[in-house]
């Protein structure tokens, strides 16, 4: 494993993300309600606006919001003003509405290839981390750090686990109670902090023996453990590659690893701190350890498009290495400064691996990341790529600009 690698990508690995076809299914409740309007949204924008800017302008507004509630909560403690809980409820619609009408603009503007499938799941596992942290703000659940350490890890565990089994399978799939309802049901919780107040969610009900906050990690638990069950099912028996292997022929459970690398280093530094970094910063823990999961989860996206073998070890990894080291060594720093450190090393690291990534890619199809060049089109046209959006469907069509912009997920 060389640092930094001049290339990421071989010459074959490029060859066959080229030949890439995007697969999915969906059963999604939500999904067929909202279609009529993300259908509407993408007839407003102009035909020049690239897929994948709309997709990265989604983050960004995800993202600052939910820093702004951090800002007034790092410790997940402090009732943040409702106002912040509005802006969250807020930048979470506009993300989920521009992640949904990305891949139909793609097809709009007849520029739909595999780069963009890959840059709306890597937007998608950053988003992961500030969604289920500013829930966890919002609700005041940082008065019971173990309950927040789990809803967090719990949603970067669970996206994780539907690109493993998209790995082994082939095909992403979306079951009725999946993303577009949990975004639905933040959105939710999020208003009602804002019109109540974050303090509502210690509310006893039903002679004091149940309190509200209680509501959302039942509600994780029970669809949790419903979607990684069928996620697992899938990876055990549903491998398409040789003997019932990954796309890529390896073994089913390779993927646990690079994972394990992030998760156990987080459960252990936090149980072992002396000077209880987590519960005294919840919020810059959460994050930092999402950067190292969202790079992890990006490597496994690509490992998947490329039919290629995932890296078990990482350099991301280094940021969780100096939190565990400095704890073996009694703390020689201050955990929170180290904590620090993990945060931007584990951030620059996620930043140069995307931005090389796609620059590799660009460079391979000849197009550009955040605009619409003939280039780009005529490279897209001779490859024939069916749509990569999230609500999209899967069509063996060569025709992109006849297909209609309403579609859904079908099984193949």
């Amino acid at each position: 494993m060389q640092l930094y690698k001049q290339k990421l990508l071989s010459n074959a690995q490029l060859k066959r993300l080229s030949e890439h076809r995007y697969s999915c299914s969906s059963s999604s409740l939500l999904d067929i309600v909202l279609q009529p309007y993300w259908t509407w949204l993408v007839e407003k924008l102009p035909i020049w606006l690239a897929p994948n800017l709309i997709t990265i302008v989604g983050l960004f507004i995800n993202v600052i919001t939910t820093l702004i509630l951090v800002w007034y909560a790092p410790d997940a403690k402090t009732e943040a003003p409702r106002w912040t809980c509005l802006l969250c409820a807020v930048g979470l619609f506009v993300y989920q509405s521009l992640d949904a009408i990305d891949g139909k603009q793609a097809r709009r503007t007849n520029t739909a290839t595999p780069l963009g499938e890959l840059f709306d799941h890597g937007c998608d596992s950053i988003s992961t981390v500030f969604v289920a942290l500013s829930t966890c703000i919002s609700i005041q659940l940082g008065h019971y750090p173990h309950w927040m350490f789990f809803q967090c890890f719990c949603a970067m565990t669970l996206f994780y686990c539907a690109h493993w089994q998209t790995y082994v399978s082939g095909t992403l799939r979306f079951g009725r109670i999946d993303v577009t309802e949990a975004q639905i049901t933040i959105i939710l919780i999020q208003l009602v902090s804002t019109i109540f107040g974050p303090n509502i969610w210690s509310t006893k009900v039903f002679s004091e023996m149940f309190v509200l906050w209680y509501f959302i990690p039942i509600s994780t638990i029970i669809c949790g453990v419903w979607a990684l069950s069928n996620n697992l099912t899938i990876i055990f028996t549903g491998g398409i590659g040789k003997n019932g292997s990954t796309v890529a022929g390896t073994s089913v459970l390779s993927p646990i690893i690079p994972f394990a690398t992030v998760l156990v280093p987080a459960v252990t530094i936090y149980c072992k701190s002396i000077q209880n970094v987590y519960e005294l910063n919840p919020a810059l823990y959460i994050i930092a350890f999402g950067m190292v999961a969202a790079k992890v989860t990006n490597r496994l996206v690509v490992a998947h498009m490329t039919k290629s073998e995932m890296e078990y070890m990482d350099w991301s990894l280094i940021g969780p290495a100096m939190l565990f080291l400095n704890q073996y060594f009694n703390t020689y720093i201050p955990e929170y400064i180290v904590l620090w450190l993990c945060l931007l090393w584990a951030t620059f690291d996620l930043i140069r691996y995307c931005t090389q990534i796609c620059s590799e890619i660009c460079d391979h199809l000849h197009i550009e990341l955040f605009s619409i060049t003939r280039v780009g089109r005529t490279a897209v046209a001779a490859s024939s790529m069916p749509p990569t959006e999230k609500n999209g469907s899967i069509t063996h069509s060569g025709h992109e600009d006849t297909l209609p912009l309403i579609e859904y997920c079908s099984d193949t």
